[in-house]
């Protein structure tokens, strides 16, 4: 797995929490971020080169529905493990978690 500095990425997050990944959903998640941020890097080169606006506008769309995909795979695997887990152990205020969560995501 990449090599982060942990303690520094979870002074980002605001729950402090942790979660194991398998090594296939870690490769996946990584190879589409590694996708969409390479998106970005194009949208920045086009701005930088005065590309016409609905070319950008394009591009910009194409991240949006690469975010958007990422979200539901990433959300789909909470579901399956984090939150039935926690269900199963009678945590019930991951439920509250999970519409908090849901309500950013549909801003």
């Amino acid at each position: 797995m990449e090599d982060i500095n942990k303690t520094e990425d979870l002074k980002e997050c605001s729950s402090g929490k942790t979660k194991e990944r398998t090594e296939k959903e870690y490769r996946d998640l990584i190879n589409r971020l590694s996708r969409i941020e390479g998106q970005v890097r194009g949208v920045k080169r086009m701005v930088e080169q005065d590309v016409y606006c609905t070319d950008i506008l394009v591009q910009v769309s194409a991240i949006n529905a690469a975010l958007n995909s990422f979200n539901k795979v990433l959300l789909t695997e909470h579901l399956r493990t984090c939150v039935a887990e926690d269900i199963r152990a009678g945590k019930e205020e991951t439920i509250d978690e999970l519409v908090a969560a849901l309500q950013k995501l549909m801003k």
